[in-house]
C-alpha cells in the first residue's frame, strides 16, 4: 500500500503546524489578481560578492538566492509548506516510508538542449548528500535513486525521513545536469558555460564583484514564463550605495538591502514596499560557536562567562534597532513546535562572569585584559552584532578582535584554515531541525572545507545519538522529546551561545508584482515576477 500525495501531505503538514509563518505575507504589492504584463528587466541589489552560484554543495545565501533562476528542484511550496509541482508531478510514499516514487515532468529540457531526465535526479541528490552541509543530512539514509524509466526517480532509503518532501525546493536541493556536473568534483562550482539548468532563466553573463546577467529561457516549459525578459543582480557591497539605488528606482529588489536603522524611513517611502514576513522555508537563527580546538574556550566557566557577558536584549534594542528576537536555545523560537520555551536566555551579569573567568585561571593582567580571542562574522549579518559582542566581551577583561572578511575569505578562514575563535553563524534552523540544527552539532559533520557546518568541532556521543534519532523518527510526540533532550544538553553545557532570531526584510518598488509567492520567500525562481507598468 503506498500513501498518495494528499495523504501523505496531511501528514507533513502535522510536522509543521507549528510554524509561527506561513499565512499571508504582511505586504500589499508581492502577490495580487492582476493580469500580468510581459516585459522588462529587473534590477536586483545583491551583496555580498557571490562566490557560489548553485547550491548543490552549498548552504550558502548565495546559492540559495541565485540558484533557484537557473535550477530547479522538484517541487516549490506554498506559504503553508504545501508542495507545488516543479519538476515531479506526482508523488507516492510505501507504507513503511522508505520508497519515494517521483513521476518526473515530460519534454523538459536543460538549457542546452539535453534531455531532463530521471538520471539527473538520481546524480543530484546522490551528490546532494556527498556534498552539502544539509544534504549530507537530509540524505543520509538514502541508499539508492532507481531510474526504472527516464521520467521515474525512486528515493531508496535505509530509515525514515519525515523531512524529506519539504527539502525538495529549488533552493535547498537542486537538480542540476548529470552530463555537466559529473565532469567535476563534488567540491567545485561550476564555470559560466557549465552553469547551466532547467529553470526559467539563462545566466547569460557573470563578472565577480560587479554584476549577473540572466536572460528569458525561451524554450521553458512552463509556457509563458517567466515574464521578464531580464534579471541583472548588481553586487552593491555599500548599504547606504543600495539604499540611495532603492529610493532613486535605480533598484527595484533586495533582501536586506538597507542598514536596520533606515527601514523605517523605507516605510514611509510612497515607492517602496518593505516586506518584514517570516516565511516557513527560513527558520531564521544567529549563534556565536566557539572552537574547540583553543584550549581556552574547552572550559564551561569561560563559555558561561562569556554567555553571560552578552545582553540579548540588548543585542535586538540597540544592535538590531529591535528586527529580531530573542533565541536562546540552538532551535529557533520561530518553530515553536520544536522550541523547548522552559530555555531562558541566561540573564546578563558582568560580575558573574568576572568571577567565572578569575575562578577559570585567567585573572586580569596589567593591561585588563585576560585574553585574546578573533572574532569573526558571517559578512550576510550587520557588522553591529560583531560590535555588540565585542563591546559586551571588552566589559569583562576579553579583547575580541573582529575579523572582517568577505564571504569566501570568510569560508575559508572559519570551514578550512580553522583560523578563529569564535565566530558568529546565521546558520539557518529551515523548516525542520534536522536539516538546519544537526549540521552545526553533529561530529559527523566536522569535516575541513565543509561549509555551513559543524565549525566548532564539537563532539558529544550522546547529542549524536539523539540528533540520530530524531532525524529518523516518524512518530511526533517521540521526535518533540528527543529535540527537548538536545537543547537541553547544548544550553546546560554552553555548547553554543544562540542569539536571536532575526529575519530578512525585503524592500521592492511597489511596480514589482509577485516576488515572494510562496515559502521560499524571494530564494524563488523569479518565474512569476511582473512589473506593473503604471504602478
Amino acid at each position: 500500500m503506498s500513501i498518495n500525495r494528499r495523504q501523505f501531505n496531511q501528514f507533513l503538514l502535522a510536522g509543521s503546524a507549528g510554524l509561527a509563518l506561513g499565512a499571508a505575507p504582511q505586504f500589499a504589492f508581492a502577490a495580487t489578481s492582476e493580469t500580468p504584463v510581459r516585459g522588462g528587466t529587473l534590477n536586483w541589489a545583491y551583496y555580498p560578492d557571490p562566490s557560489a552560484l548553485i547550491a548543490i554543495n552549498t548552504s550558502s545565501g548565495t546559492g540559495q538566492a541565485i540558484g533557484p533562476k537557473i535550477n530547479e528542484g522538484l517541487f516549490d511550496f506554498d506559504y503553508d509548506l504545501n508542495p507545488i509541482p516543479l519538476l515531479a508531478t506526482d508523488w507516492s510514499v510505501s507504507e513503511d516510508q522508505l520508497r519515494y516514487t517521483f513521476k518526473l515532468r515530460e519534454g523538459v529540457k536543460w538549457h542546452d538542449g539535453a534531455d531532463f531526465t530521471s538520471g539527473d535526479v538520481a546524480f543530484s541528490i546522490l551528490r546532494l548528500k556527498e556534498a552539502h552541509p544539509r544534504g549530507r543530512i537530509t540524505y543520509q539514509n538514502v541508499t539508492a535513486v532507481e531510474t526504472p524509466d527516464p521520467h521515474t526517480a525512486i528515493v531508496v532509503l535505509a530509515k525514515p525521513a519525515p523531512y524529506l518532501i519539504t527539502a525538495l525546493s529549488s533552493s535547498e536541493s537542486p537538480i542540476v545536469p548529470k552530463h555537466i556536473y559529473e565532469t567535476f568534483k563534488p567540491q567545485e562550482q561550476p564555470k559560466l558555460a557549465q552553469t547551466i539548468g532547467t529553470g526559467p532563466f539563462l545566466l547569460k553573463e557573470w563578472v565577480p564583484g560587479s554584476h549577473l546577467i540572466f536572460e528569458r529561457n525561451p524554450n521553458y516549459w512552463d509556457a509563458g514564463k517567466p515574464y521578464l525578459d531580464r534579471v541583472i543582480l548588481r553586487v552593491i557591497l555599500d548599504p547606504a550605495a543600495r539604499a540611495a539605488a532603492l529610493e532613486t528606482g535605480e533598484i527595484d529588489l533586495g533582501a536586506n538591502p538597507v542598514p536596520l536603522s533606515d527601514i523605517e524611513r523605507l516605510k514611509a517611502n510612497p515607492n517602496l514596499v518593505v516586506d518584514t514576513t517570516t516565511y516557513a522555508y527560513s527558520g531564521p537563527q544567529q549563534q556565536l560557536f566557539f572552537n574547540y580546538e583553543n584550549d581556552i574556550l574547552t572550559k564551561r566557566d569561560v563559555r558561561l562567562a562569556i554567555a553571560h557577558a552578552i545582553d540579548l536584549q540588548k543585542l535586538v534594542d540597540i544592535a538590531l534597532f529591535g528586527y529580531a528576537q530573542v533565541s536562546p536555545s540552538p532551535i529557533s523560537t520561530t518553530l515553536p513546535k520544536w522550541y523547548d520555551p522552559s530555555i531562558k536566555a541566561r540573564e546578563p551579569d558582568p560580575k558573574l562572569a568576572e568571577k567565572l573567568l578569575d575562578q577559570a585561571g585567567y585573572p586580569r593582567g596589567s593591561d585588563g585584559v585576560r585574553f585574546k580571542l578573533r572574532l569573526a562574522y558571517n559578512s550576510f549579518l550587520q557588522p553591529s552584532y560583531a560590535d555588540f559582542i565585542r563591546q559586551s566581551l571588552a566589559t569583562v577583561g576579553i579583547d575580541a578582535e573582529i575579523l572582517k572578511l568577505d564571504l569566501a575569505t570568510f569560508l575559508k578562514t572559519v570551514y578550512t584554515d580553522r583560523a578563529f575563535d569564535l565566530v558568529i553563524e546565521s546558520l539557518s534552523n529551515t523548516f525542520d531541525p534536522t536539516l538546519g540544527v544537526q549540521r552545526a552539532y553533529w561530529s559527523k559533520n566536522f569535516k575541513i572545507g565543509l561549509v555551513f557546518s559543524n565549525a566548532s568541532h564539537y563532539a558529544n556521543p550522546e547529542v549524536d545519538r539523539l540528533l540520530e534519532a530524531a532525524a529518523v523518527e516518524p512518530d511526533e510526540a517521540k521526535r518533540h522529546d528527543l529535540w527537548y533532550q538536545f537543547q537541553r544538553i547544548i544550553h546546560e553545557d554552553v555548547v553554543s551561545v544562540d542569539l536571536v532570531a532575526a529575519g530578512a526584510q525585503i524592500v521592492a518598488s511597489k511596480k514589482v508584482r509577485n516576488f515572494a509567492p510562496g515559502a521560499q520567500g524571494i530564494n524563488n525562481s523569479f518565474g512569476q515576477i511582473w512589473l506593473a507598468p503604471d504602478a
